[in-house]
């Protein structure tokens, strides 16, 4: 029942995400708003909604360790497993705007996370300032869109697809009627899939974080997986890789900053073991996409083949930890010790022999 409990919470987020981005995207663009406009809004704040409702049904279940292990979480899948996965399928054209701008904007929000819990807890004040963050930075999209030239301008229509005008709910009344199912639909699966997550936690022996870390983590980006995995398969190759940075900055900004803002006086405690390293972990992801999306910018397969096996490597640590296995620390010692130095290596080499600009397909 568990199982099925989880599931069904998934496809409620999933379903929930779709009816929310259709109904406020066709309300908007009724009212004249440019479908640029809604595809860096509401398209964008829609494929992450699974994150936020799970973020902040948890908080206000008192479950604070799978809030923000969703995100933390989600961040390492995004870029690990789904630009690993995505990668294998074709090599990933890595546009220049994503290394001059959202990537370093992805590391800064890495950062301010990391600033911000470092005293063991994210309050109020921290909520306020990532929220305030986040619409900062959409209306710096928006602004910053009008001013690009017809061939961006349609790069960014292509990659946003938000609805087009006209259909069966071309009236208000269906279009409010799709934002309220949508809504209802991730308040309820959120609330299913938290009550599920605990269940296994419980009954695997593993803390909420390890299960908000992972189980939680991977099911809420499934929106994600699936936006990058069909733009690989169809060879809109830059709209997979543009997809999981922006993911991954909203899921800082929008996620925690809410979660922030609903948590009250008491706000969200940090735990230790989050702290110690998962954030870690996160921040030297997002610093990972810097090499790799300049050296040629592109991920060729063998990259994506190294994410995924990094990925790999962080879940197995997570599970051995949790069970407190003899195969800890002969495990720790050779990632540290062999497989991280030997993968920094090879990046090494292959900036230099790529001139840090050269162009790579595979």
């Amino acid at each position: 029942m568990t199982f099925l409990m989880f599931l069904a919470g998934l496809v409620a987020l999933v379903l929930g995400a779709a009816l929310l981005v259709r109904g406020a995207s066709k309300f908007a663009l009724s009212f004249g708003i440019s479908p640029l406009v809604v595809g860096l809004t509401v398209v964008a704040f829609g494929t992450s909604a699974p994150e936020v409702a799970v973020s902040v049904g948890a908080v206000l279940d008192g479950r604070a360790d799978i809030a923000i292990g969703a995100v933390v979480g989600s961040n390492i899948f995004n870029v690990l497993f789904i630009l690993g996965v995505s990668a294998l399928i074709t090599p990933l054209v890595v546009n220049i705007q994503l290394v001059r701008q959202e990537v370093p904007i992805m590391i800064g929000a890495s950062l301010l996370l990391l600033a911000m819990a470092w005293d063991g807890g994210l309050g109020f004040v921290d909520g306020a300032i990532l929220f305030g963050l986040l619409v900062v930075y959409t209306v710096f999209l928006v602004l910053q869109s009008r001013k690009q030239t017809r061939e961006a301008l349609d790069e960014y229509a292509l990659e946003v697809k938000p609805a087009k005008p006209g259909g069966w709910d071309a009236g208000v009344p269906m279009q409010l009627l799709l934002i309220v199912a949508g809504l209802a639909c991730l308040v309820v699966g959120s609330e299913w899939l938290v009550n599920a997550a605990v269940s296994f936690a419980k009954g695997l022996g593993v803390s909420d974080l390890v299960i908000g870390l992972t189980i939680v983590a991977a099911g809420t980006s499934m929106p994600e997986v699936a936006t990058s995995i069909t733009a690989a398969i169809k060879g809109e190759r830059d709209i997979a890789v543009g997809n999981v940075v922006g993911s991954s900055t909203f899921n800082i900004l929008g996620c925690l900053g809410l979660s922030g803002l609903v948590s009250g006086s008491t706000g969200l405690v940090v735990s230790p073991a989050l702290l110690n390293f998962d954030i870690w972990v996160m921040l030297a992801v997002a610093f990972a996409c810097l090499p790799v999306f300049m050296s040629g910018h592109s991920i060729a397969r063998w990259e994506g083949g190294v994410f995924l096996a990094y990925y790999a490597a962080y879940v197995a640590y997570l599970i051995l930890a949790a069970q407190q296995h003899g195969a800890l620390g002969s495990f720790s010692s050779a990632m540290l010790f062999f497989v991280i130095p030997i993968t920094a290596l090879t990046f090494l080499v292959v900036m230099r022999r790529g001139g840090w600009g050269s162009n790579r397909t595979g």
